[in-house]
Formats: structure tokens, sequence, C-alpha cells
């Protein structure tokens, strides 16, 4: 998951400095598009005349329109919010993803994880400010995000049981190309060639990101391996200074505080859990 961040920080710059030049369709195209080239070297030879076969068609096509809603509007997101603040917002996808896997997966969030959910809804409504001037609402944009990547995470362990990390992929990515080729009767910008470089880039680091995610929630709990993800905080904040010339709101930081707080109290409960079910095993 720590890779799959570093991953999408990469991604999400790009997508930052090219959604001034081309419309947000062109550039879903792209990621889908080019995000093919880290998917054929994960594909076993003997896979290739048979690689959409499955058994989960069903799920498949769940987990790939979830993913491409998902993707939309974070790229929504990061066109029209300071990347600091998209990002922020989107780390509500954790909060979703464990009490999506609470009801789905029947996995046990006890207090003390509960305890920090809170603390991280507190975060994310400092950093939206609801009822202020400074409101955006493009702010939806990453909250739809969350509701995607939380229907993501769910559909993604359901089908990590049997499928394959690269037939998972595939699947998300065929959508993608799909979704973004329809945009072209919408307006397509004519491409710069200095632009080529982070067009690759959003797509060879945007689906890289991808197969570590699912390689990720296929060995570990949701609830575990998501708010790895607050990580790419750090990213976005340095990005947004030294490249974008943002300014960072202190409403920013703080809420963001609480939510980097959350997720240590997350980790340390899921730490301590794991130690007591280790010690029961062995008694």
């Amino acid at each position: 998951m720590i890779f799959s961040v570093i991953s999408f920080s990469l991604m999400d710059i790009s997508v930052k400095l090219m959604s001034s030049n081309y419309p947000t369709g062109q550039l879903v195209f792209f990621r889908g598009f080019l995000g093919l080239i880290p998917i054929f070297f994960i594909i076993p030879l003997n896979r290739y005349k048979n690689l959409l076969v499955t058994k989960k068609l069903k799920l498949h096509i769940g987990r790939a329109f979830a993913g491409t809603f998902a993707m939309v509007n974070l790229y929504l997101g990061l066109k029209f919010l300071p990347i600091a603040d998209a990002i922020t917002i989107s780390f509500a996808a954790p909060i979703f993803a464990t009490i999506f896997s609470i009801i789905f997966l029947k996995e046990i969030v006890r207090f003390y994880r509960w305890f920090a959910i809170i603390i991280g809804v507190i975060g994310l409504l400092i950093v939206l400010k609801p009822g202020t001037g400074m409101f955006s609402y493009y702010s939806f944009f990453p909250i739809l995000f969350c509701i995607g990547f939380a229907t993501i995470s769910i559909l993604i362990k359901k089908l990590s049981k049997t499928e394959p990390d690269y037939l998972i992929s595939m699947y998300f990515t065929i959508v993608l190309i799909l979704t973004g080729s329809v945009s072209y009767f919408f307006g397509w910008n004519e491409i710069n060639s200095k632009d080529i470089i982070y067009l690759f880039a959003i797509g060879i680091f945007g689906s890289t990101g991808n197969i570590l995610l699912t390689m990720s929630i296929r060995k570990a709990d949701i609830s575990l391996v998501t708010p790895v993800k607050y990580l790419s905080l750090i990213f976005a904040i340095m990005s947004g200074i030294f490249i974008f010339g943002e300014v960072i709101s202190y409403s920013t930081l703080f809420g963001a505080l609480l939510i980097i707080i959350s997720t240590a109290i997350i980790f340390r409960r899921e730490a301590v859990r794991k130690v007591k079910t280790t010690i029961v095993r062995q008694v």
C-alpha cells in the first residue's frame, strides 16, 4: 500500500499539471490506454489466449465501474481544488471502507477504531468548512471518490479470493478506456509534445498504483491497509507548495492532523488485536 500511495501521488501531480490543458475525459483515456503497459508485465504467457475468461464477470464489471466513477471524480477534484484539499478530503475513503467492511465483510471494528473514525470525520469537516463562505461545492468530487473507493475495496476483497491481480486490473482498465473514448465526442484538445511525459506518467503510475492497491487489499484487512493512504498528504502538501504555488490553509493542516491521529489509533489497535490473536492461537 505504501508503494501504491507513492505511485498514485505521482499520478495525482501529473493530473493536476495537465488538468488545465486537457478535458478530464481525455486524461481518463490516457490513464487507461497507457495503463495497459504495467499490466502486460504481470500477465502469465499462458493466459493471453483466454485473458478475460472469468466466472465472476458481474463482480469484475462492478469493480470496474466503481473504479472509473471514483477516478473521474478524483480527477475533477484535482482540477478544481488545491491538491492538498482534494487529497485530504479523499482521506475519508478509509472511513467508508471500514464501515463497508463491517457491513459486507463482517470484519470486527471495536471501540477504539470507531473513536478513530469519529476523529477522522471531525478532521474532514474542518477541511470542508461546511456552512461557511470558504466551502466549495467542488469538494463533493473527492467525497464521491470516497464512496467509489470504498466500494472498490469491498469488491477487490471479494474478487481477490479467486481472481488474479492482472485480471482485476484489466477489466478496470478496459472500462477506463471506453469511458475516456466516449468523452472524445464532447471535445478533446490537441496533444502538446511537451505533455507526453506527463500523460505517460498518468497511465504508468496510475496503473502501477492500482495493481499494488489490489495486492495490498488481497494480503491484509481493508481497515488496516487503507489508512496508509494518508501518507499521500505529505506528497500533496509538498507538491502544492513547491510545484503549484498553493497556500495551504491552517484549517486544512489541522483537519489533516486529526485524520493522521485517527490513523495512528487505527494502526495501534490493529497491532494490539493481532498480538492478542497470535497469543490465543499459540495457547
